[in-house]
């Protein structure tokens, strides 16, 4: 008999028993399915019956070294609601305390000590694994509308659309002792304006401080997505330090009032909370560019970075505007670019855009947003692509003639060339002037990377990825994006590590179970891959997967009726996934009829003809090196 490894109480409630030391939940004889961080959470509410157990409580005592945003906890007090059979509105087991937390309301009963065996111990967690795997819950973009909306996410982490992120595992946390004097995070700024209505400014003024310092070369710069998940939380700065792997943070505080503004900004040094450097100033919103560069100087001067480089662009006028109501209005379609993806926002963005450039025709900035926002509408279909491509590339060049140092103006114009002109080498260009001028701008490692998976580079865009993720590390969909090139890659066990961590930032990131579906596809897996893709929550997504999957299996009656679903709903933007599922099914002729399409709808997924596993059965035809020369790709 193996010798035990742990003593502990079993405790019961209704007619379940909670097994500590085995980490199980029993009903009768029956052992109940249970994550093991649903189990976590129940375990914690069991052991404090009847007392109000708050969320940030509950957090730090499961999560001490990981941000998580409450959404996931909720996520697994309902499931455990689900497995309990208990509801909200009558609660038996756990009761809501809204706004405050959860109070564990049945009775609980000691039934004694209990013994759990390595043997034993090894058995449940590999169960739990292989349950979690089967039933859990990318930018590269992959695939047509893969592209449209992962492209977007991260291959368009230059419009900083930020989709709901949640909690930077443990096992990613920075080691503080590596880090060096020369990394800062910029926290949002708070906004102390009496009306609570510049939220806006506040936060603009915040990106821009991002900005600044990414010109610097050897500065490293937590990226905006990551840093302004702290928005609105009084978190520790040494944990904040710990979360984004940066050795100081820059906070402060906007107070706007008509024509005047007061900021304060403080440097800390996260490791012992010293304060480096703070400072207030009294402005008109006329001066706000002179004290944005005060501040960022002083900060520069502080952390010492001129002595790493000296080679950090310089910002010219053109980047600055001497109409404070254009300036205004950049902001204001800055906050909407990073609120969401949907059209509504993006229009907001687009008219705040034309607004700036209408007051101020010669701000640079504003014509560079114009055009992101344009290849952004164009790219997730949500105006006509060419149109919508073109009028983005003349907002680019514009910005980048009024201002040849402004990053972003680059960045917008080697996403036009990358997913409308096809121009391989024009976008190369436009990409690492854009990497020499903002070396610190995860946008930039992301998009290069993006480029180098549509030239069948591979494992120079697993690279880049990880760099970008170093900046950027709460980003969910860069994890996922690095998950698909592994995948690609074909290291498929190697893939499903930063799979789960994009999980675990974000629950309900689409084309997450997709891209897992088709992982296990790729290893035989078909069982696995047809109950992952029942979890994926975009709709194409699930059809597409859908359709792979039940002819893996077999299923052909099955796999022919999920293909007509995405062909009737999705034909115009998923043409490459259409000709996909006709690869993976050995129909090689309508196969190729459909990639020429997607090559007439300029649809973004065809790059992934060099690297894409789904299409390998079309290699050896003549018909494929046709269409890469069609895409002006090497064959």
């Amino acid at each position: 008999m193996p010798k035990a490894e742990q003593v502990s109480v079993m405790k019961s409630f209704g007619s379940f028993r909670l097994d500590t030391p085995n980490h199980c939940l029993w009903s009768g004889e029956e052992r109940v399915r249970i994550a093991p961080k649903a189990f976590d959470v129940l375990r914690y509410l069991v052991e404090n019956p009847g007392r109000l157990v708050t969320q940030d409580e509950i957090l730090e005592a499961l999560w001490p070294e990981t941000y998580v945003n409450p959404e996931i906890l909720r996520k697994y007090i309902l499931d455990i609601r689900k497995i309990l059979g208990d509801r909200s509105d009558k609660p038996v087991f756990i009761e809501t305390v809204t706004k405050r937390g959860y109070r564990f309301v049945a009775p609980v009963t000691d039934l004694g000590a209990v013994e759990a065996s390595p043997e034993r111990a090894s058995d449940e967690a590999a169960e739990q694994d292989r349950s979690e795997t089967a039933a859990s819950e990318p930018p590269v973009p992959f695939g047509s509308r893969w592209v449209r909306k992962l492209a977007m996410l991260a291959g368009v982490a230059l419009i900083l659309i930020v989709v709901g992120v949640y909690f930077w595992p443990l096992r990613n946390r920075p080691n503080p002792h590596s880090l060096t004097n020369t990394s800062i995070a910029v926290l949002p700024f708070a906004d102390m304006s009496p009306g609570k209505d510049q939220e806006y400014f506040s936060d603009g003024l915040a990106e821009e401080l991002i900005n600044d310092l990414a010109k610097i070369a050897g500065l490293k710069v937590a990226a905006r997505s990551s840093a302004f998940q702290f928005k609105g939380r009084n978190e520790d700065l040494r944990r904040v330090g710990q979360k984004l792997g940066v050795a100081n943070v820059l906070e402060g505080s906007v107070r706007k009032d008509g024509n005047r503004v007061r900021i304060t900004a403080a440097l800390t040094k996260v490791d012992d909370g010293f304060q480096i450097w703070s400072e207030t100033y009294d402005r008109k919103i006329d001066d706000v560019f002179a004290t944005q560069d005060e501040i960022a100087g002083a900060v520069s001067q502080a952390l010492q970075v001129r002595l790493l480089s000296g080679n950090g662009a310089q910002l010219s006028a053109s980047s600055r505007s001497n109409n404070p109501a254009a300036y205004e209005a950049y902001l204001q379609g800055q906050y909407f670019v990073a609120r969401g993806q949907d059209k509504e926002d993006l229009q907001k963005a687009l008219s705040y855009a034309d607004q700036a450039v209408k007051l101020d025709p010669n701000y640079a900035p504003a014509w560079a947003q114009r055009g992101q926002v344009l290849q952004a509408l164009a790219r997730i279909s949500l105006i006509n692509d060419a149109e919508g491509f073109r009028a983005a590339r003349v907002s680019a060049d514009k910005a980048i003639s009024l201002d040849p140092n402004l990053a972003i103006g680059y960045l917008v114009l080697g996403l036009v060339q990358i997913n409308y002109d096809w121009n391989w080498e024009g976008a190369d260009a436009s990409l690492r002037r854009a990497a020499l001028l903002e070396p610190g701008s995860a946008a930039v490692l992301a998009n290069r990377a993006y480029l180098a998976k549509s030239l069948g580079q591979v494992e120079d865009a697993i690279a880049l990825y990880k760099q970008a993720i170093a900046l950027d590390p709460l980003r969910a969909n860069f994890h996922l994006a690095l998950g698909h090139m592994l995948y690609l890659d074909g290291r498929y066990d190697d893939a499903l590590a930063p799979l789960q961590t994009a999980e675990e930032l974000n629950p309900q990131l689409s084309s997450l179970h997709l891209t897992r579906s088709i992982n296990f596809l790729a290893q035989g897996r078909h069982a696995e891959a047809l109950a992952e893709i029942e979890r994926e929550t975009g709709e194409w997504q699930k059809f597409s997967g859908e359709a792979l999957a039940y002819d893996a299996l077999g299923r052909r009656a099955e796999s022919d009726a999920a293909l007509k679903k995405l062909i009737a709903t999705h034909q115009n933007d998923c043409a490459y996934q259409v000709a996909e599922v006709y690869a993976s099914r050995g129909e090689t002729d309508k196969a190729f009829q459909w990639l020429d399409r997607a090559i007439q709808q300029r649809d973004p997924g065809t790059p992934e003809l060099k690297t894409g596993p789904l299409m390998k059965s079309l290699r050896q035809d003549p018909r494929y090196v046709e269409l890469l020369k069609k895409m002006r790709l090497p064959a």
